[in-house]
């Protein structure tokens, strides 16, 4: 197994799912936001 190979996944699972938060985050505001109105 290459460690340069298993780092490179992990950093792409990280990666992955900070953009999935923020994304459902923003997704969460949005409806807050629009909840208010």
């Amino acid at each position: 197994m290459d460690l340069v190979a298993l780092e490179l996944f992990f950093v792409g699972l990280l990666g992955l799912a900070s953009l999935a938060i923020a994304f459902v985050s923003v997704v969460v505001l949005k409806n807050l936001y629009r909840g208010q109105r």
